[in-house]
């Protein structure tokens, strides 16, 4: 397995630009099984979960061809319908081919999905909503195997998608997928609204799809007998800019970002400004709207002390749960007491025991965490749990003292298009290594 070797204490400056959302890709990657006519998507980051998607959608007859970020499409098979268990495994979002496929084929089995260790994630209400349309589902050695009902079409009906931690956006979007070949109107109630499934609202509706309310709490979605190709361009990915804007907080930088989803950032940016982080939009004048506020050029600056806050995670437009690790290494240097609260995934803090091997107080109580600025961190060997804690030990290794050795960087393969190239590309110095090359210079990965 690869490290990363970060040597702190280093000044970011220069631009990057905000790469397509992984978050968005993926349900847009799996709607393409809503149809046989070519699709052709744009700005697909070049991710593992984006690899192991397409894996997925080729061994489901959907034939791709990839030149650098455009990816074309098309099914040519759609006698195959089971999604197997050793790519599944690897991705939560394996589970959005179940609604297309089902729609479209008439029968899906998919296995029970894996992902990161961040806590339970049922599919209970997938297969609810699914329900809801007239699906018939089982659970068949570990498979979840899914069928139309006997008219040979889903039925539009009312879905209830609320859970105890809010919506569930996989969940929406599986749903809204399946809703767009189902026999009559299908109104979802709590669905998610976050700019990933307004995202691939969009796409459905220019293959022919009829969806109003998309990016509200209630998406109304009249069936059509059939959807066709088309060609999109996926949204700039928000969880990926707000991750460089802690980066130039927590190193006290000032770096420039373009095609960044201001707009979609609401929650974390009134939150870096309580922190005295300055976004600055550069596009346009102030007072002059923007043509399109998704994808902006602004310049991040950090000339001040941190202050502490209180940080609650939500449902969009709440306070990301993707984003609370990279504030919480952030705030491990800000002055004073500041309070993070987790409502979407509770466990969600395995990355606290590795902030404290660099010198971070952090006391968790429950559901939160209570972060105890320092004035430094020092390098120490850490081992990165998920996709996003492995991106706050990043940003808390560029700002620490001395080296640190990131263990397990296959998270951040998952989510961060070439991440240490990039932000060695305006100052930082990271070295990706695998684990016997690190041995021949002495280190020991793990520490001890």
């Amino acid at each position: 397995m690869d490290v990363f070797v970060i040597e702190g204490g280093r000044k970011l400056s220069g631009s990057l630009r905000v790469n397509g959302s992984k978050n968005a890709a993926l349900p847009l990657l799996a709607a393409t099984l809503l149809t046989d006519a070519p699709v052709t998507l744009r700005d697909v980051p070049e991710l593992s979960d984006i690899f192991n998607m397409l894996r997925l959608l080729g061994e489901l007859g959907v034939e791709n061809e990839r030149d650098g970020t455009t990816i074309r499409l098309q099914g040519v098979d759609e006698t195959e319908v089971h999604a197997r268990y050793d790519i599944v495994r690897t991705m939560r979002a394996s589970i959005c081919v179940l609604g297309p496929m089902l729609a479209r084929r008439g029968t899906a089995r998919v296995s029970m999905p894996g992902g990161c260790a961040i806590g339970q994630r049922p599919v209970d209400l997938h297969l609810r909503g699914l329900e809801a349309l007239g699906a018939r589902i089982e659970l068949e050695g570990g498979d979840i195997v899914a069928r139309v009902p006997q008219s040979g079409r889903l039925i539009g009906d009312t879905v209830f998608l609320g859970g105890p931690f809010g919506s569930t956006v996989l969940g929406t979007a599986n749903v809204m997928s399946a809703a767009t070949l189902a026999e009559g109107t299908t109104v979802i109630e709590c669905a998610a609204c976050e700019p990933e499934i307004v995202d691939l609202a969009d796409m459905l509706i220019s293959m022919g799809a009829r969806i109003r309310g998309a990016g509200s709490p209630r998406i109304t979605i009249e069936g059509v007998e059939s959807l066709g190709g088309t060609d999109h361009t996926v949204i700039p990915d928000r969880i990926e800019a707000g991750t460089y804007m802690c980066a130039a907080a927590a190193t006290g930088s000032t770096i420039e970002l373009t095609n960044c989803p201001l707009d979609a950032m609401m929650s974390p940016i009134d939150r870096l400004e309580a922190i005295g982080v300055h976004i600055d939009p550069t596009d346009y004048p102030r007072g002059v709207a923007a043509d399109n506020p998704m994808r902006r050029t602004c310049t991040i600056s950090a000339p001040e002390p941190l202050r502490s806050v209180q940080i609650t995670t939500q449902p969009h437009p709440g306070f990301p749960t993707d984003l609370q690790a990279q504030f919480m290494a952030m705030l491990c240097l800000a002055q004073g007491n500041s309070v993070i609260t987790e409502k979407i995934f509770p466990e969600r803090f395995l990355h606290v025991a590795e902030l404290t091997r660099m010198g971070a107080q952090v006391h968790r109580h429950g559901t939160t965490a209570v972060i105890s600025g320092v004035s430094k961190l020092t390098g120490a060997p850490v081992m990165a749990s998920d996709l996003r804690a492995s991106a706050g030990l990043v940003i808390a290794a560029m700002a620490a003292e001395g080296t640190t050795v990131v263990n397990r960087v296959y998270h951040i393969d998952r989510g961060y298009e070439k991440l240490e190239e990039r932000l060695c590309s305006v100052g930082a110095s990271i070295t990706r290594m695998s684990e016997s090359e690190l041995s021949e210079q002495g280190v020991n990965a793990l520490g001890g």
